[in-house]
């Protein structure tokens, strides 16, 4: 498709930078205003659960209503990507997925939250994603890539990869379950409707990588919204441009960066944070070496497995995001239960 457009300067790849930039950019302005966090629909105070979950969910509906609507249409096909793989990686999406999952809690955010964070002055989440590019990137395709590889081996074979029935009862069944939390916890409309906007990001990045970037002679890779290869390729972009090429992950992780960074400040939501001890760094830097290794160990972070993957309907994506959750549920139970134990061990007066 792209070769129908003329351009004689620029390049399929070199358009994906500029697509990814853009996308990139509507995705943090959006983030930045409804607080898109995953975390916090799952173990966020009983005050966050039920309006994050609702923002989440939308989101969701509306990636998977548009994906499956874009995939009817003719406009993108997943036949052959590795969400709907019938060898489904198993131990690689559990471990990979409950690694991420825990991280994110010690981090007290995901990647794409810390990353929309960082452009609000919070140099917590700048260090913690240098940490979470370094060790995404060794496990991709650094000293950690024979270990993700050994546990990408074992796999679990299905008759198909995917979801069984209509595509489109699956994306209103989550349209449904989002809008009773909405109603439950008074979200606003205009948040909703919001969250949906960033929703239909997921369809625009397939695609416009899979369809309007199409090039047989210049081909680039069928991607959406993503933060785990991207923040590896996008660090390691900064510091070697002139051996790296950039691609689309590195102008979707720096347009987030600038979108979220123009709401701040027009919000005026800019302050600069930082660590509050030496014991709260440590717990940021091991949430930020657990989310890199398990984000690339999992395919996929909340929002490469979960918000983009699930839309596909492709196992693979659904049992990542599954583990995350139980992950990240099962590492505030234990932070909760070493909290509580010291006052319990004092006996009553």
């Amino acid at each position: 498709m792209f070769e129908t457009f003329g351009f004689e300067t620029l390049t399929a790849p070199q358009a994906a930078v500029l697509f990814g930039l853009v996308l990139g950019a509507a995705f943090g302005a959006l983030a930045q205003v409804t607080r898109f966090c995953l975390r916090r629909a799952v173990v966020g105070t009983a005050e966050e659960r039920r309006p994050a979950a609702a923002v989440w969910l939308t989101a969701l509906a509306a990636a998977v209503i548009g994906t499956q609507l874009a995939v009817s249409a003719g406009l993108v096909s997943f036949e052959d990507h590795r969400f709907h793989t019938a060898d489904i990686p198993v131990a690689a999406l559990l471990t990979g997925g409950l690694l991420f999952g825990a991280g994110m809690v010690l981090t007290r955010g995901c990647a794409s939250r810390l990353t929309v964070l960082l452009a609000s002055g919070n140099l917590r989440a700048l260090t913690v994603l240098l940490v979470f590019a370094i060790s995404a990137h060794a496990t991709l395709k650094g000293v950690l890539a024979p270990l993700r590889t050994a546990l990408g081996d074992a796999t679990l074979t299905v008759d198909s990869g995917v979801l069984p029935g209509a595509p489109l009862f699956w994306g209103g069944l989550v349209a449904l379950a989002a809008a009773a939390l909405a109603w439950r916890a008074g979200v606003r409309p205009l948040h909703l409707g919001l969250a949906a906007l960033l929703g239909l990001l997921v369809p625009a990045g397939w695609v416009g990588t899979g369809f309007v970037l199409l090039d047989e002679f210049d081909p680039i890779d069928l991607a959406s919204l993503s933060f785990t290869a991207p923040a590896a390729d996008g660090l390691f972009w900064t510091v070697a441009a002139t051996a790296i090429p950039a691609n689309f992950g590195v102008g979707l992780f720096g347009g987030t960066v600038a979108g979220a960074l123009v709401l701040s400040l027009a919000r005026r939501e800019f302050t600069w944070l930082s660590f509050a001890s030496p014991a709260e760094t440590g717990r940021y830097l091991t949430g930020g070496a657990l989310m890199g290794v398990g984000g690339a160990t999992a395919g996929g972070c909340t929002v490469g497995a979960g918000l983009s993957g699930v839309p596909t309907l492709g196992l693979s994506a659904i049992l990542a995001l599954a583990a995350i959750v139980l992950g990240s549920w099962l590492t505030d139970r234990a932070l909760a239960t070493r909290t509580k134990a010291p006052a319990a061990a004092v006996p009553a007066e």
